[in-house]
Formats: C-alpha cells, structure tokens, sequence
C-alpha cells in the first residue's frame, strides 16, 4: 500500500479493496495495516459514513454484522450485502469462510 496522511486513509484504501460480494474483518485489516485495534478499524469505518466506502463488507471475526447500527437504518448492511450475492441470516454471513476476503489478496 501506498504511504497515507492517516490511519483512516488506510483503512478507507484497504475497504475500498474489498471485491463485491465478499467481506473482510476489522481485526484482518487491523492486523494487516499494522496499525491499532479491530475497534479503531470500527471507528474509522464509522466515520466513512457518506463518502464512497463499502464499509458494509466489513464484520466481525465470527461474520456477525456488528456495524449495522451504524448505516442509515439497521437493515442496510444487510440489503447491500445481499445485493452482492452474500446471504445473511439472523444479521451473520452463512457460508463466511467462503466469502472471507484477506487483505493479504490485495495486490496493490
């Protein structure tokens, strides 16, 4: 990754990664950024509200939509998670090893 002015920049460069239709965690980006906790990722992510950030792709480490809370109403992690082929039930991404995506799969 390209040298940022600040850890929400990486965070927000990292998300914007995240291919359609898969998640990542706030610790993977956490641990790969080298940078803080899983929490600081959520407290970026919080604040990428309104700017072009799929913050939706980004769970907990059990696949649990922990940030959905956050969006403009509590359905629409959901909604934009579904429209991206990932199936959710009871706010937790079924099948989430298969849609794991790692930030170590980023090329750039």
């Amino acid at each position: 990754m390209k040298p940022k002015d600040n850890y929400y920049d990486l965070v927000f460069e990292l998300t914007r990664r995240i291919p359609p239709g898969r998640v990542s965690t706030y610790g993977a980006i956490a641990d790969y950024l080298s940078l803080g906790s899983a929490r600081m990722v959520g407290w970026a992510l919080n604040n990428s509200m309104g700017v072009d950030i799929p913050a939706h792709r980004v769970v907990n480490r059990k696949g649990e939509l922990s940030g959905r809370n956050h969006f403009a109403h509590p359905d629409m992690m959901q909604e934009r998670l579904e429209k991206e082929g990932v199936k959710v039930v009871n706010n937790k991404i079924v099948d989430f090893d298969k849609h794991f995506w790692h930030p170590e799969e980023y090329d750039g």
